[in-house]
């Protein structure tokens, strides 16, 4: 074991000692407003900090108490890839909530084009479009999502301890992108950041955009972009819009030319070694595309491990203002790790 994965275990074994944390989580359905059956039901979980005292647990007892020292939390609602389930990432949504966050995934199974019926993370495809980019939320889901977690503020084992002024936005491949053009005070005033990995802002040619063309993004949160080196699912999709078949260019020019930056609180982070499907664990190899990636070439669960520590002191320095988490993450960044390829802030 190395020594960075030794660390990170130590340390997520100090956090839940010191408070007898345990991560529990439950189930919720919903409408998705305007979507027609029977395509209109989304399922969300919802991951939350409980805490078991002695002596309280009983054998039918399904929902443990919070642990609502932590509370009020912040809430980081994650935005699964194309055709990637919920439980590819239920890694990291335990990770964030050991820190003391309520983590939300979702399954939206939708026929976004006629008779393709797929799981997505709900995209508003008329604002995509070249008259359209940027005049409303590319998002279908997201208000139902946060309709769903005003709900839960007021009833339930959450009521009154969720910070519904600090949700996060988190995503992977195509629900990174949604998150990314989401993080917007005029469609959602509640988000106060965005952590995404493997995606880009790169604007689709066969929507009738001109090739090699970089769509601005909100620029009004701070955001983690997250990219790996051999990212196989965007370096064969770059030559269709006019970049070459790189893992990192398309991702470098969304940081360099889709937000201006300004603030010191925008990131863009290039880890040696990861492909598209890193961030999932266990990777789903009958829905997800692992033909269309390439091999990576350092251990996976090193690169995790990097990842959700990486993501989570973002979330506490800057939605959560921890002075001493900004000062980690600064060390965590740089002091030369191998998994890290390069590093870029603005």
């Amino acid at each position: 074991m190395s020594e960075m994965k030794s660390t990170q275990i130590n340390q997520r074994r100090k956090r839940l000692n010191n408070t007898n944390m345990t991560i529990r989580a439950f189930y919720r359905a919903t409408k998705v407003e305007n979507a027609q059956p029977p395509y209109d039901t989304i399922h969300l979980k919802v991951f939350y900090p409980g805490k078991i005292s002695e002596g309280e647990m009983e054998i039918n007892q399904e929902m443990i108490p919070v642990d609502s020292q932590h509370s009020p939390f912040p809430v980081v609602i994650f935005l699964s890839g194309f055709n990637c389930h919920p439980q590819m990432y239920e890694w990291l949504a335990v990770e964030l909530s050991e820190r003391g966050l309520v983590v939300v995934t979702f399954s939206w199974v939708e026929e976004n084009f006629p008779g393709k019926v797929n799981m997505t993370p709900g995209i508003n495809f008329q604002f995509w479009k070249p008259d359209n980019y940027g005049k409303g939320s590319s998002s279908s889901t997201l208000p139902t999502i946060i309709a769903e977690l005003d709900r839960l503020n007021s009833e339930g084992i959450l009521a009154g301890m969720l910070d519904l002024e600090k949700i996060i936005l988190g995503g992977h491949s195509a629900g990174g992108r949604i998150a990314m053009e989401n993080a917007d005070p005029r469609f959602f005033p509640q988000v106060a950041a965005a952590f995404v990995y493997g995606t880009t802002s790169v604007a689709p040619v066969m929507l009738g955009y001109e090739p090699g063309k970089i769509l601005p993004l909100p620029d009004s949160r701070p955001l983690l972009l997250i990219g790996g080196t051999c990212d196989g699912s965007i370096a064969k999709m770059n030559p269709h819009n006019g970049f070459p078949q790189d893992a990192t260019i398309s991702v470098e020019q969304t940081f360099a030319r889709a937000i201006s930056g300004g603030r010191n609180d925008s990131y863009l982070l290039l880890l040696e070694g990861a492909n598209h499907f890193t961030i999932s664990d266990p990777f789903d190899f009958t829905t997800a595309k692992p033909f269309f990636d390439f091999p990576a070439t350092q251990p996976e669960d090193e690169i995790r491990s990097l990842m959700a520590e990486t993501i989570g002191l973002f979330i506490d320095a800057h939605v959560r203002q921890q002075s001493t988490a900004s000062d980690q993450l600064k060390e965590l960044l740089n002091n030369g790790h191998p998994l890290i390829k390069s590093l870029e802030r603005k």
